[in-house]
């Protein structure tokens, strides 16, 4: 079934203080999307975010993070006596720490005013609530501190989980507040889940492979990682050098312990799975390669230039969670350097792959299958326009080549510049063996055959090809076809996505509004203060954007 959706982060949404989140954005985007006959929306994950805003470093792979609560729907349950003023602002950034600041105060009224229900006992019965909310607590009251640097009392309190624990002495205010808003984090996010599937929209979720070293999943699981003494990685994961990063990625996720999780038939991957496939439709698995092989970098090594890669039981694992997963579609992140038995993983379970023509548009080795997503860029990459403008002028003529369709008249036109550039040197050749000092005085007149050839030679040469750039570096192209505009690039790369064989196209909101590099979600490989926080200010220009998007997956039989 041929399909389109969208790609945005929750927190890109214009929600009504500063932030994205579970309110009123989110149901007006499903509309939009479902106005359009658009059937997916692909978010990020939806974890606490940890270390540079990253969700792909969160503090626990179940707990939610709070920011994304509606204070809306905490007034509409009565749980608040009134809301605070909308955040008006303009900023294309998320100020994390500004939202939470904001939502904080309300949060501490609402659990105030909460009653537990028979509906929250059943939710905080789930293993990881309290140990989490226990986390939570801890990590405040220690500055921050990552688990391993807790005091010994604190870091020791999940060998045995007591709730009665001296070490817990003033924080039950603090737990039962954060059990009160993970509560309140599922009931809202499966409430927007609910109003997608009744305007027939699907969500698609994102599961990193690793977890966050700072975490609630290596804090209780320690013995599924390879950790030293003091609960410090003594590997960490990363990849090496590719397109991405000429270093590689140095993430410093501890790496498995697989030797012991197979031991366990794979307990900690099956609680990880079984709980995202109740948050999500269809779940992509990000660095699906590493369920074949992955890159293992010694922690003492400050880039990923320098590790190996070992094999990984993923076969054992999905024979072990896919009959769990029935109704789950999975997708696999294959994008990078990959070797064949990667992609015979894939295919052995007929998990679609991706397709990144930012990556794959000149290309022409690429395989297409019908069986993948197609993207015009991830949240790894720059924006189209980004992109584009990054390129060199003789790099932007090959993309509007291929996007123009003008293969083959590009072809016939280096033909034409082949014959010149030989015609120039035989010109050449022929004249210097005729100027030739030493055999000036003894030169036989030319001959009628030498003589045509060189008036052939010098017509030939008369007519020089159209260059590929003119005087000015700008790009021409053959047939003095007028290129695209540059801001139009994004359009021309969504067309080419939506009439792909491929079954499913995924088009992030940035390139669907055409916005540059100032929109750009994450740069792979460096933790700063702009990444993880592009947001939109307003709906007004996507509603119009979305609307020729759906138009054209219509046209495209999507």
């Amino acid at each position: 079934m041929r399909r389109a959706g969208v790609l945005a982060a929750v927190f890109s949404l214009p929600g009504r203080y500063g932030i994205g989140d579970f309110g009123k954005c989110a149901y007006e985007f499903i509309d939009m999307l479902s106005g359009e006959g658009l059937r997916i929306w692909q978010v990020l994950p939806l974890n606490p975010i940890g270390y540079g805003h990253s969700p792909y470093q969160p503090y626990s792979s179940e707990a939610g993070d709070t920011v994304y609560i509606d204070l809306d729907s905490l007034y509409r349950d009565g749980l608040l006596r009134y809301l605070p003023d909308p955040v008006l602002s303009d900023s294309i950034k998320v100020d994390y720490e500004e939202a939470r600041a904001l939502k904080q105060p309300y949060f501490e009224e609402a659990y105030g005013n909460f009653s537990k229900t028979a509906d929250y006992e059943e939710f905080v019965s789930q293993g990881w609530v309290y140990p989490y909310a226990v986390f939570h607590a801890l990590k405040a009251k220690n500055n921050d501190l990552p688990w391993n640097e807790w005091p010994d009392q604190d870091r020791e309190w999940i060998t045995d989980r007591d709730p009665d624990s001296p070490v817990l002495s003033g924080l039950s205010d603090a737990i039962g507040l954060e059990m009160f808003l993970q509560y309140e984090f599922y009931k809202q996010w499966q409430q927007v889940r609910a109003y997608a599937h009744e305007r027939g929209v699907l969500i698609m979720g994102d599961i990193p492979f690793y977890v966050g070293q700072d975490s609630l999943d290596v804090w209780a699981n320690q013995e599924e990682f390879l950790l030293d003494s003091d609960g410090y990685p003594s590997f960490v994961a990363g990849v090496p050098p590719d397109y991405f990063a000429a270093e590689g990625q140095r993430w410093g996720n501890p790496i498995y312990d697989w030797e012991h999780m197979e031991e366990n038939g794979f307990l900690f991957w099956e609680n990880r799975l079984l709980y995202t496939a109740k948050l999500y439709d269809m779940i992509r698995i990000d660095h699906f390669r590493a369920f074949d092989t992955y890159w293992k970098v010694p922690r003492s090594c400050p880039t990923a230039m320098v590790g190996e890669w070992i094999e990984a039981p993923g076969y054992a694992l999905f024979d072990k969670m896919l009959p769990l997963l029935s109704g789950t579609e999975i997708i696999a992140e294959d994008l990078g350097d990959m070797r064949e038995e990667v992609y015979t993983l894939r295919d052995h379970y007929s998990f679609p792959g991706m397709n990144v023509l930012q990556f794959t548009l000149l290309d022409p080795g690429f395989k297409i299958r019908s069986n993948m997503f197609v993207y015009t860029g991830t949240h790894d990459n720059d924006t189209t326009l980004g992109w584009y403008r990054m390129q060199t002028p003789a790099e932007q003529r090959k993309v509007q080549i291929v996007l123009l369709g003008l293969q083959k008249e590009e072809e016939q036109r280096l033909e034409r510049e082949q014959k010149w550039m030989q015609a120039v040197e035989e010109l050449r050749h022929l004249r210097e063996q005729l100027l030739k000092p030493e055999q000036a005085a003894d030169t036989p007149a030319v001959s009628d055959e030498l003589f045509l050839r060189m008036q052939q030679l010098a017509e030939i040469t008369n007519h020089a090809p159209e260059p590929a750039l003119a005087a000015n570096g700008r790009i021409r192209l053959p047939g003095n076809v007028p290129p695209i505009p540059e801001e139009k690039i994004p359009q021309a790369f969504i067309l080419r996505a939506l009439r792909s064989e491929m079954e499913t196209c995924i088009i992030p909101w940035q390139d669907i509004l055409g916005l540059g590099s100032e929109a750009r979600i994450n740069v792979p490989g460096i933790v700063n203060e702009e990444n993880w926080r592009s947001r939109m200010t307003g709906f007004a220009a996507f509603r119009a954007a979305v609307a020729e998007y759906g138009a054209a997956a219509k046209e495209s039989g999507r």
